[in-house]
């Protein structure tokens, strides 16, 4: 493995043919390859009650123990949700901690997040953790124009950061700020290579989180530095020496690829991709977790454990217990996902519902596949909300030439012939079934109020 030395210029390496700042940030393309490298093991780590706080209010401790739960229970015994990270200043922080430590659960574990300051590893201790994430900004942004240092003297800066926790007996996480815009060769290898030779001498496993600050990175592994993701985590493992296991990446939503540059990392060797509840993060967010561990199973062929049922249960809790509103279209755990308003595709689902739905999702999230009434439903969509809200199969399944459909259907054809632009209600659908199925409203009024 070729030795990397560090590069000290006097000005800062802002790479201004791909962010020039006053126009979109450019993407170029070469034709060199790596090859896909899929660890045997791939995992999550989350970040629900880090990074996912500075993107909204702040939970209660309540609601963040509830949701520990939940996620271990999604995680499964096996622990494909490997670790949870927590800021550790305020009271309210430390009691989070502390009271999600009572579970006694191997899974997730709790990690946790400090400056960059030696004094703070006291803290790690007194908390009872084994590992903590700090920050270690490796992009000239930050170095020159942030820090107003030098490369050379930021990485003594952090050598010491770290030989500090190592002499803490704490397990250090390198957080590599904005490594997509980082000099690669000039700077990141170097410091990570510093870093495995520490991590060898001292042997703790310093670890190190590829940091997506700004959602620059791309999946594409034709794309050139310091953009493409494959060819950085190539990059880190090849050349910066880091075992897999002590390899994370972590990304941000800025250009829409926070999942596909997520499974990128997975696909090109990272076995740890750093994600959190419903993508909460900073500005866009980060990987979604329940999205990545859909992708877990789909890349693996297995469940390992993973309950995702539990998907719904937290997508609910969200709603119902802090009233936070999901966008109904949200993969997975929007309130209109797998809902369909095209009479065509409810005709199709009438006769197969393989035909439009993306898997079981009744089996899989827990979650029928649903049909809104408007003007595109028609007949077969009208046929199709019935049979599901009364969940009637085979020959009692109600058929869209039934006269009582044609007549709810009429009605609502009515409704939008005078300009209305908003989906039926529910309610408004039982007081028809009450007029022209009233065998059925008891049952249906039921499941409305449920």
């Amino acid at each position: 493995m070729k030795k990397y030395k560090l590069k000290n210029p006097k000005e800062p390496e802002l790479f201004r043919q791909y962010f020039t700042y006053d126009t979109v940030p450019r993407i170029t393309l070469s034709s060199r390859r790596i090859p896909v490298n899929l660890p045997k093991k791939i995992w999550i780590t989350d970040t629900t009650f880090r990074d996912g706080q500075q993107s909204r209010p702040p939970y209660t401790v309540k609601q963040i123990v509830d949701l520990f739960d939940m996620m271990h229970e999604m995680g499964g015994p096996k622990g494909i949700i490997r670790q949870t990270e927590f800021f550790l200043y305020s009271d309210k922080d430390k009691e989070a901690v502390y009271k999600c430590m009572e579970r006694g659960y191997k899974f997730p574990e709790i990690t946790g997040w400090i400056r960059a300051v030696k004094a703070d590893f006291q803290l790690v201790k007194e908390m009872g953790l084994k590992e903590t994430g700090i920050l270690t900004s490796c992009s000239d942004y930050h170095i020159y124009m942030k820090m107003k240092k030098d490369r050379k003297q930021i990485f003594e800066q952090f050598v010491g950061i770290v030989a500090a926790a190592l002499e803490a007996g704490v397990i250090p996480r390198c957080h590599l700020e904005d490594i997509t815009r980082a000099d690669m060769y000039g700077f990141v290898l170097p410091f990570v290579q510093k870093l495995m030779e520490m991590s060898k001498e001292a042997k703790i496993p310093i670890k190190v989180r590829a940091c997506d600050t700004l959602g620059y990175g791309v999946p594409h592994v034709e794309a050139d530095l310091p953009r493409s993701v494959p060819r950085i985590i190539h990059l880190l493992l090849k050349e910066g020496g880091i075992p897999p296991e002590q390899l994370e990446w972590h990304g941000h939503n800025d250009f829409h690829y926070v999942h596909s540059a997520a499974v990128a990392a997975w696909l090109y060797g990272c076995p740890v991709v750093n994600a959190a509840l419903l993508g909460f993060g900073e500005r866009t967010g980060n990987p979604p977790l329940e999205s990545m561990l859909i992708s877990y199973i789909a890349l693996t062929g297995k469940t390992d454990g993973i309950n995702t049922r539990t998907i719904t249960k937290i997508a609910n809790y969200f709603r119902r217990e802090m009233g936070f509103y999901i966008p109904p279209n949200y993969p997975f755990v929007g309130s209109e996902f797998n809902v369909t308003r095209a009479g065509i595709h409810a005709d199709g689902i009438m006769k197969n519902e393989e035909i439009y739905n993306i898997f079981d999702t009744k089996k899989i999230l827990d979650r029928p596949i649903g049909v809104a009434i408007t003007d595109k439903s028609g007949l077969a969509g009208i046929a199709l909300w019935l049979n599901n809200m009364l969940s009637l199969r085979g020959d009692n399944k109600i058929q869209k030439d039934n006269q009582s459909v044609y007549a709810i259907y009429k009605w609502v054809e009515e409704q939008y012939q005078g300009h209305r632009t908003t989906s039926i209600s529910n309610e408004e659908i039982l007081k028809l079934v009450k007029i022209y199925l009233p065998e059925h409203y008891k049952s249906l009024k039921e499941r409305i109020l449920q």
